[in-house]
């Protein structure tokens, strides 16, 4: 019923917006809102969504409804959006769920879970899943309505000073990550830190952390950090396709009109699809031209990426014992990630094995 709901909402937006800007603008409220957004303007991907939005929404209500994005600290610090939505310092926020596990551990699911669900099965379980549906519980306990804002796709595991060629070498690596991730790691001896992305050069240069990941080629090449440390390893197992989120108070969002809700969830859904396509356009060359200016790539080896499943497990089946929530929305989730890894590693892992060993 949500997602019929919300596809419906955001389709009757997408497809009306020029036929109904004139009723619009006659019969409807000039409204003007602030967005704060976690990412600094340099990250044109993760700062640009909300621009994408913001400029959809705006030709949709024929300038009616105009949102104003605020790159991280301009407001308020990029980890404190969710907050300053929260309790109404303004209207909407653009973030990632998963920042927040520190109110609650369920968040991760609206971003990304460990050995969890790619771009596309993130998003299959959050428009004909239970994912929306259970995400809109969860928010709305902290006043908060969520919505689709943008997918990076699988991301890279990260820049390291040296090699990891063993669990031995984790056990005691300051490790810039994000999110439940970081429970996970500290199992095996991993000491994480979460910092904003604008903070994690520097961290990284002076050596207040070891290693550090963020997304992947195009904005770890802005960020610089191939130029502090040299080895770039892959998969990022925590992150097999992550996912941002417009967050809007709740009381602001009940006050708008059918027809600016129709709207937003349709920029929503434009700037969401947007920041996949554009991750999946810009990270190919990238990566080339960080591997020519001297990254080296490297893959974490079979006997980490086992340490690494089965400290998830026991951390999935901690954080399920001491908080219903999240137990609730990882059985769903968990139930969908089981079912999809059925298909795709039958169909999609096959053809990507032999195909993209080829060059056309």
């Amino acid at each position: 019923m949500m997602r019929r709901s919300f596809l419906k909402k955001a389709s009757l937006g997408a497809g009306t917006a020029v036929l109904a800007a004139p009723a619009i603008a006659q019969s409807l409220p000039t409204l003007n809102w602030r967005l704060v957004s976690s990412f600094p303007k340099s990250l044109d991907t993760l700062y640009g969504a909300p621009e994408v939005f913001a400029n959809s929404l705006r030709k949709a209500t024929d300038g009616k409804f105009n949102v104003k994005v605020f790159a991280a600290g301009e407001v308020v610090p990029a980890l404190q959006v969710l907050d300053a939505v929260q309790n109404g310092t303004v209207e909407a926020g653009h973030t990632a769920g998963y920042y927040y596990i520190g109110k609650n551990s369920a968040f991760i699911f609206d971003t990304a879970a460990p050995f969890g669900l790619t771009a596309r099965q993130q998003i299959a379980w959050m428009l004909h899943g239970n994912g929306m549906k259970l995400m809109r519980e969860l928010y709305a306990s902290y006043n908060l309505v969520n919505f689709l804002g943008g997918q990076t796709g699988t991301q890279m595991g990260g820049w390291f000073r040296k090699e990891i060629k063993s669990v031995e070498d984790l056990k005691g690596l300051k490790f810039r990550i994000a999110g439940f991730a970081g429970q996970v790691l500290a199992k095996l001896g991993v000491v994480p830190q979460q910092l904003p992305a604008g903070e994690i050069y520097s961290a990284l240069e002076k050596g207040t952390i070891d290693a550090a990941e963020f997304v992947g080629p195009y904005d770890d090449e802005k960020l610089g950090l191939a130029k502090v440390a040299k080895n770039y390893y892959y998969p990022s197992w925590w992150e097999g396709g992550a996912s941002l989120s417009f967050l809007v108070n709740k009381k602001k969002w009940e006050e708008l009109p059918p027809a600016y809700q129709a709207a937003w969830e349709a920029a929503c859904l434009e700037a969401h699809v947007d920041m996949a396509a554009k991750y999946d356009a810009l990270n190919p060359p990238a990566l080339q031209r960080l591997v020519q200016n001297g990254a080296v790539l490297r893959k974490f080896n079979t006997p980490i990426m086992d340490a690494c499943f089965k400290a998830s497990q026991e951390t999935y089946a901690e954080e399920s014992e001491k908080n219903p929530q999240f137990k609730k929305i990882f059985e769903d989730y968990r139930s969908f990630r089981n079912m999809e890894a059925q298909w795709f590693g039958l169909a999609e892992q096959a053809f990507a094995q032999y195909s993209f060993s080829k060059k056309l």
